[in-house]
């Protein structure tokens, strides 16, 4: 089956951040992939050490439409079997932001972690965004859930 029939057609305007002509765009690991694999763009190998964050240059600045943001998200088999995921998943990526990607990645496993060049760390997914009309009310609808906050629907 096709997958040109399921998704919104929108572009995304991409330039290499440092003219790196060698430097491969970011791809999709499946045709119905939600993301875009981003890869490290370094020149050598970065150490995250047990419990430490790095920032770690993909290599891309993007251009995403108005009414749409970029959403960073770890790849599962990475943050499965290394330990290592972005800290601030999903990490946002505004409309009218230029710069180059970064990823903030932090190794929760038990042993530190080496980065090389090339490895695939985390997903670019673009996602629509509502821009809600903020309405200051006295009271909000009730529901039956009310006030009942973390862990009050059970586990």
């Amino acid at each position: 089956m096709d997958s040109a029939g399921f998704f919104d057609k929108i572009t995304l305007e991409i330039k290499r951040a440092d003219g790196d002509d060698s430097w491969p765009l970011p791809s999709r690991g499946s045709e119905w992939a939600s993301g875009l694999d981003l890869s490290a763009h370094v020149d050598e190998p970065v150490l995250i050490p047990k419990g430490e964050i790095r920032l770690i240059p993909t290599g891309w600045r993007v251009a995403i439409p108005p009414g749409y943001e970029g959403q960073l998200r770890p790849r599962s088999g990475v943050a499965f079997k290394r330990g290592l995921t972005v800290i601030n998943s999903p990490g946002t990526i505004d409309s009218d932001y230029r710069g180059e990607i970064f990823l903030a990645m932090v190794n929760l496993g038990p042993v530190d972690q080496t980065v090389t060049r090339g490895e695939r760390l985390a997903q670019l997914v673009i996602s629509r965004v509502e821009r809600p009309e903020l309405v200051l009310k006295e009271t909000l609808s009730d529901t039956p859930r009310g006030e009942g906050g973390f862990g009050s629907t059970g586990f």
